[in-house]
């Protein structure tokens, strides 16, 4: 049984720092692509970051991009999402996504998702 589990989330102010974090039990991390999607009241998830089976390619949101970075440990066995300078508009529900496959930001292709982490950004 697989299960993938967030943590890192929080109310933070704006301009602040988070890091989230991703593990998955039953299965080893480092043979997975993986991505973080987010998903605000109201709205459709969205895409926010992505790193490849192998770790060479990584991708962001527009959105995100020159703030939030995506890395796993040395030992592979956690991904996080850095995310700095953080806004109101950062506020969501945020996942990880794992897939054995390079499935990017095709949502309904991943094989396995955590029950989110809740950021809020806020004065």
């Amino acid at each position: 049984q697989v299960q993938v589990t967030e943590s890192g989330g929080g109310l933070v102010q704006p301009g602040r720092s988070l890091t989230l974090s991703c593990t998955a039990s039953g299965l080893t991390l480092a043979s997975y692509a993986a991505a973080w999607f987010r998903q605000a009241p109201g709205k459709e998830r969205e895409a926010v970051a992505y790193i490849s089976v192998s770790g060479y390619v990584i991708d962001y949101a527009d959105s995100v991009k020159g703030r939030f970075s995506v890395f796993r440990d040395p030992a592979k066995t956690t991904m996080y999402l850095q995310m700095n300078n953080l806004t109101p508009e950062d506020t969501a529900m945020y996942y990880c996504a794992i897939d054995h496959l390079d499935r990017k930001w095709s949502q309904g292709n991943y094989g396995y998702w955590g029950q989110g982490t809740q950021v809020t950004v806020s004065s």
